[in-house]
């Protein structure tokens, strides 16, 4: 898999124009401008760059991997570096919006190099991308302006702090606009829950947890076609507790019919659920019930 240390690599290989600052680059189109198009196709690579992207195709779709997704409205989605990327040729003709590619040592000494750790979104699929109604829209274009002023200015001691600056307001606004999305797709997140519990029970019931312990988020995440932290935000947003609590409740939950069986001892019924340290099991057991395994079992004789 290649690999791209700097921006002017990673723009060369998109085979998009070479950027005015070593660190950042910025493409937009307002009027009857059009973004410049990438090539068509690339196997998996990587890249030490952030990515913001606002698609808006005013004709033909665009491809992720074999799912087909309408960008007719404005659809923003943010990269992170490391990640992998990878995309198929499409029918776009005429694209809109706008791209933002900055080296993550562009950031290096601000405040942003930290805050920007804490957006999820960094690492959510294009599927789970945010979806901007016309006024969001408009506002993150009046951003995205703000820095493509200093961007094509002379540089002067001011400008990275400005860019950085304006960047750092464009993120908040991003995650105001999720939290907006979640709420309004809450149908979307029940749904996804009972496809949480569905994955995890069919996994108990096929002989998997014997065969392989307890799965990762990132195993139930992928038999959902969405991404770990994207699982875990929605799940979150609708429930007040994580994918990782969820698949711990439902353990305990399995735990308790397990203990009912007094032949078994704790450890046994700690093993039978795919725990490596028993002693692990009862402190997580009693976190989630205020009682021990063992407490629990004595409790339920006495009833």
């Amino acid at each position: 898999m290649r690999h791209f240390k700097t921006l002017s690599a990673f723009i060369d290989y998109l085979e998009l124009p070479r950027p005015e600052h070593p660190m950042i680059s910025v493409f937009s189109a307002r009027g009857e401008q059009f973004l410049p198009c990438p090539k068509e196709s690339s196997p998996p690579i990587t890249n030490d760059c952030y990515s913001i992207s606002l698609k808006k195709i005013v004709e033909g779709d665009l491809n992720y991997g074999r799912t087909t997704y309408d960008f007719t409205n404005g659809v923003l989605i943010f990269l992170a570096p490391k990640q992998v990327l990878q995309w198929d040729s499409s029918a776009i003709y005429e694209q809109k919006g706008f791209s933002i590619h900055f080296h993550e040592d562009f950031l290096k000494g601000t405040d942003l190099a930290h805050q920007i750790k804490k957006y999820g979104f960094f690492s959510y699929a294009a599927n789970e991308a945010l979806h901007l109604s016309p006024r969001e829209e408009k506002q993150m274009e009046s951003i995205v302006e703000n820095i493509e002023i200093e961007y094509h200015n002379n540089q002067d001691e001011f400008s990275k702090e400005i860019i950085i600056s304006q960047l750092s307001v464009l993120l908040k606004y991003a995650n105001r606009f999720y939290e907006r999305q979640f709420l309004n797709r809450k149908e979307l997140s029940h749904d996804l829950l009972e496809q949480f519990n569905e994955q995890l029970s069919n996994y108990f019931e096929s002989g998997q947890l014997k065969e392989n312990g307890i799965p990762s988020i990132q195993h139930i995440a992928d038999k959902l076609s969405v991404s770990k932290r994207y699982l875990s935000d929605t799940l979150k947003k609708e429930t007040g507790k994580t994918s990782t609590e969820h698949l711990q409740l439902y353990l305990i939950d399995e735990a308790k019919n397990i203990l009912l069986n007094p032949e078994k001892s704790i450890s046994e019924v700690a093993y039978e659920l795919g725990f490596e340290y028993p002693p692990y099991f009862s402190r997580l057991f009693k976190k989630k019930e205020g009682i021990s395994p063992s407490a629990y079992r004595e409790k339920y004789k006495m009833n």
